[in-house]
This record gives C-alpha cells, structure tokens and sequence, in this order.
C-alpha cells in the first residue's frame, strides 16, 4: 500500500495492507467492546468524542502537510478540514446527548416513548478527498450514540487512517470502540457480511456504493451512502453577475474541484451568459497552480494521475462534441497529478461535462432560456448531492430550492456546504441517509417503541 505524492509522482510511504484474519480480529474486539461501551452514559461518550478538537486544533498543521502530501489539498485547506472536524466534535459533545434522549408519547398506555438504542458495529467506508472531516462526521454522531466503529480508510491515505485513530485514542476513546484497518477494498465485502457487523456507512463512488448496497442487501445490514454529485448552480437574470461568478469559482475549486458537493454545472440564464462567462473564466484563471505545501496556494494536483487522466478525456470529449473552451484544458508537462482550472462554455447534453461527474477544477456553463428551463437543466442529472440557487430575490431564491429542485442540500446565493448543525446526505444516485444534525446520530440506532401498561 504506497502513498504516492501527487504533487510529484514519488513513493513517500509503503505500508503492509491488512490481512483478512487482522481485519476479523478488529471485528470481533469492536463486537465485545460494544457491550461495554454502549454501557456507557451518553454523556460520557459525549465528552470523551469532545476532546478529540483540542488535539485536532494543536496537530492541525502537521495533520495538513500530511494530508497534502498524500492527496494533494492544499494545506490551507487542510488546516480548514481540521478546524471543521474539531468543531464537529464540540458540537455533537454539547448536542449530541439531547438528540439521544427518550421521546414520550401520549397513547393509552400508563407510559409509552421512543428509546433510540445503538446497533453495534458500524463500518465505515471512507474516500480520500476529505480524509478528516469525512470520517469524524460518521465516526462521532455514530460512537457518541453507542456503536462502535471499525474504519476502512481509502488506500491512498493511510496515514490519515492512522492519524485518526491515534486521535481519537489520545482523546479517551478506547480501542474497543473505534478501530482502523488497513485493508484493501477487495476485502470489503467480507467485511459487510461479517456477523459481528450491524451497518455500514460509505461516502464514494456511485458504483462502490452500488456494491455496498448489494452486500449489504443480501445480509440485511443497515446502510447510509454518500456518493456522487454534479451539483447546478442556478443563475437566474436578476442574479449580480460578479458575485455570483465570485461564489460559483470558489465552490468550483474547493478541494482542486474534488468535492462531491463542489459546484460542477452552472445553468445560466441566456441573458446574463455572455458576461457570467466573462467573469467565470476570470476568476478561474486567477487560480494559478502551486506547491500544496504553501499557505496561498487555491489550487494543487489532483489526488492520483489516473483520474487526472479521466478528467482530462472528459473535457476533451465535451469540446469534440461541440462545448467551447474559454480557459485551461491543457494538462502541464510536468511530474505530478496536475490540471489547471478550466471552463467550458455551449456545454449540452450529450457531453460529459453535461452528463457525468467531473471531480476536478473544471466549470461547465449550461445556458438556459428562462427560469423554468433553467430548473429543467438543473434536474436533468442522475445525481441530486446539493445545488444553489443565484438570484437577486431571495424569496424567489427560497421558493425554488425548497420546492423545484431535486438535491439534498439546496442553498440561496451562496455555495453548497455541509454543517453538523444540519442534515447532509443526497438523492437518486447520489445516495440516501443522512449524516450530522440529529438526522444523523439517529441513522444508526434502534429507534424503538417502549410501552407500558
């Protein structure tokens, strides 16, 4: 298992990937530890999960180079992915036990209520592009209601596997609640079908996610998927152009364009396109490729050169199939998993960047003839993670995003992103279940009626 520099190509790191028999013995040790922790008052759980944000906040910088170095985010960005996991832990420790609580329920009964009791060992299935705050957004809602965990972290960021657990470990959070194998993805199905294990959570790819629901279809395993997106960004006539292209850019290039709720599609009213496509690709070219190790750098390599390469052919087929390059689309001759941030204008159906997701810093402006056809185009997508509205009426903003648009997440002139204080989670193939918000903590428990006579 190599950790491969995406900045230059090189062997950082080798590791020995599990066995299935370590892989079986996690489970088997997380199975016993979960009698005892879900013994364990909520409130204790609570605080032992809260005091992972301090030592996230005083390892952020190191936990950062580590990051860029394995997958290539900037460390700017990384120390922001620590400082949001740090403020996950605080939230769910301070909010978390509420969410747990008992709910009565007037019925004929002397006493009836809803109890939400944990399920026991959940899996966690976890991607690279946000190798902190992908996994605490499972782990704690999910230790802090009473399961325990066994991680299968991405191949390509063992470090941050093991980081993650030394964290946790050093906040109090004992072996037998929370574990991270190093284990290649072949054994995964095994690993869903173990006896030990309750459920299983994933964030990834539409097809993992497919195989996942499948095993644990076959076994009757609980599952939340987080998988694709190819968020629309609305731009209705009255929006303000350049604020809008400021926000839609910033979305687009978060994480190098490699976030499942980055902004990838912008439907753009055809009486602002000209100008919005001025501003966008401005924007998009003031971010300039840098070492991910500096502080000001808004733009590293991808994470691997193999999907640098997937990206690359998707724009080179949208612009076959009659899509207009207005920036970049040029991959650098130099070592490494490099793009530069890109736009495309004219892109229809048909071309990839209409029809598939593009994980990387490519926007693919989509013209519309009005509002009704630009949430039309918004909706044609077999995905459904997060969109936006842009617009000079919020109310009219509001309206749309509530009611018209087919995604998880739907925010009002501003960038789609996740917050433990709300429900996060997709719909079509982009998933189902939800993570964080009391949505969240109650996917992976019993929610059971308790009544009595």
């Amino acid at each position: 298992m190599n950790v491969i520099n995406p900045a230059t190509g090189e062997v950082v790191r080798s590791y020995q990937p599990a066995s299935w028999d370590d892989v079986a013995r996690s489970i088997g040790a997380l199975e016993q530890g979960f009698a005892r922790w879900r013994e364990t008052p909520v409130g204790e759980r609570a605080r032992l999960v809260g005091a992972a944000a301090p030592i996230l906040r005083r390892r952020a910088r190191k936990d950062a180079e580590m990051m860029a170095r394995e997958m290539g985010k900037p460390v700017a960005q990384g120390r922001q992915e620590v400082e949001k996991c740090a403020w996950l832990c605080e939230h769910f420790a301070a909010a978390g036990p509420a969410m747990l609580e008992p709910q009565a329920v007037a019925t004929e009964a002397s006493r009836s209520f809803v109890s939400f009791q944990p399920l026991g060992v959940v899996v966690a299935i976890m991607p690279w592009n946000f190798p902190f705050w992908q996994v605490f957004r499972a782990a704690v809602p999910a230790l802090i209601a009473g399961n325990t965990m066994l991680l299968k972290h991405a191949s390509n960021v063992p470090s941050s596997s093991q980081a993650i657990e030394e964290i946790l470990r050093e906040a109090g959070v004992p072996a037998e609640a929370f574990a991270a194998v190093l284990a290649e993805s072949d054994l995964v199905p095994r690993i869903i079908a173990h006896p030990g294990v309750a459920a299983a959570t994933l964030t990834g790819s539409v097809p993992a996610g497919r195989a996942v629901a499948r095993v644990a279809g076959e076994n009757l395993k609980k599952t939340v998927l987080e998988l694709g997106g190819s968020d629309a960004y609305v731009l209705l006539a009255d929006a303000d152009v350049d604020a809008a292209a400021a926000i839609c850019a910033k979305s687009r290039l978060i994480n190098s364009g490699q976030s499942c709720i980055a902004a990838k599609r912008f439907v753009v009213d055809a009486s602002i396109r000209e100008r919005f496509e001025i501003a966008m690709a401005d924007r998009m070219r003031g971010a300039v490729i840098g070492d991910p190790m500096a502080d000001d750098t808004v733009l590293g390599p991808l994470a691997r050169e193999d999907l640098r390469d997937e990206l690359h052919r998707q724009v080179q087929d949208s612009i076959a199939r009659g899509a207009r390059l207005l920036c970049g689309g040029e991959v650098p001759r130099r070592p490494g998993a490099w793009y530069p941030s890109t736009v495309l204008a004219d892109v229809a159906r048909g071309m990839p960047a209409y029809d598939e997701e593009l994980f990387g810093p490519v926007a693919a402006i989509i013209p519309a003839a009005g509002e009704a056809d630009a949430i039309r185009i918004a909706n044609d997508s077999r995905f459904g993670l997060g969109a936006a509205v842009l617009t000079g009426d919020s109310e009219r903003g509001a309206r749309i995003a509530e009611t018209q648009l087919a995604a998880g997440s739907c925010f009002v002139n501003a960038l789609v992103k996740s917050d433990p204080r709300l429900p996060f989670g997709g719909v079509r193939d982009s998933g189902y279940g939800r993570e964080l918000s009391e949505f969240g903590i109650r996917e992976f428990v019993n929610i059971k009626t308790v009544w009595v006579d």
